[in-house]
């Protein structure tokens, strides 16, 4: 079994690397990749538990992108971590997050919230902090009484502790990742709250700037979604790729290994290394 989009806490997930891949391995996941947001922090530790473990590891990263002002993510797999593209991007990545991490601290203490940073910090543990550091900080403050709370009153857009990024374009991205001898993935595309038509028109981008893959399944999803997104996979000439975008044990639109095994028209994405 393949699942081949998770996270750890060295970004925005709850398991530690080796725990994750212990979870999948109990799960039944024979084939997981680590994507972690912006991050290569867990694939070293991730791997020699796999080793143990008797499972195979992919090495990736889910970048965090730009589309025509829109946020988009880029999934690589199978990419050359020592590769100084993939080195120095991930670099500018965490430079970016940190340098956004400081802006909402200082924005909250505006806004009477003090030592958000510091808080958030504390519960990254060291992994780069995200909003959702933010977020489970002002829960443990006492500031509001749940994460939805947290970003519909702080962390959302036109909130207080709004922060916009500067992340790069796709097309730079991809570029990154095909650079490292990976694969370029478009994560979750029906995440996106987009017309067909605008999507079609991201995939065709997405495609020319050399990406190869989109996953056609992401966790639990809608029969009709999927066969959707195998249309404009067969459509734009991409593989497939399916993932359970995990983050969090027992939620289980999102499990690892809990997602329905790909379209038998489909090229799976893991042939272009197997």
């Amino acid at each position: 079994m393949y699942d081949l989009h998770t996270h750890s806490s060295c970004s925005d997930g709850i398991l530690s690397p080796q725990d994750l891949v212990s979870r999948a391995k109990a799960q039944g996941v024979s084939v997981l990749a680590l994507t972690d947001h912006d991050t290569l922090a867990g694939v070293k530790p991730a791997r020699s538990e796999a080793k143990a473990q008797g499972i195979e590891l992919i090495s990736g990263i889910e970048f965090s992108t730009l589309w025509n002002g829109i946020g988009i993510h880029i999934v690589g797999l199978n990419v050359d971590t020592e590769h100084p593209q993939m080195q120095a991007a991930v670099a500018r990545q965490v430079k970016s997050r940190n340098d956004r991490a400081e802006l909402i601290g200082q924005k909250l203490a505006k806004a009477g919230v003090e030592g958000a940073l510091e808080g958030a910090q504390k519960i990254a543990a060291g992994a780069v902090v995200g909003r959702p550091h933010f977020a489970k900080y002002l829960v443990e403050a006492g500031v509001v009484p749940t994460i939805n709370a947290a970003f519909k009153k702080y962390l959302g857009a036109g909130k207080p502790g709004d922060v916009k990024q500067l992340w790069p374009d796709v097309d730079e991205a991809v570029s990154w990742i095909c650079e490292a001898g990976g694969v370029a993935v478009l994560a979750h595309p029906a995440k996106y709250k987009m017309t067909r038509s605008k999507l079609c028109r991201l995939v065709e981008d997405f495609k020319a700037a050399g990406g190869q893959a989109i996953e056609v399944i992401s966790g639990k999803q809608q029969p009709n979604t999927t066969k959707d997104l195998t249309r404009i996979a067969l459509q734009f000439e991409l593989f497939a790729s399916i993932g359970s975008d995990f983050h969090v044990p027992d939620q289980p639109w999102q499990e690892l290994g809990a997602i329905e095994p790909l379209p038998d028209v489909c090229q799976p994405v893991w042939t272009l290394w197997e």
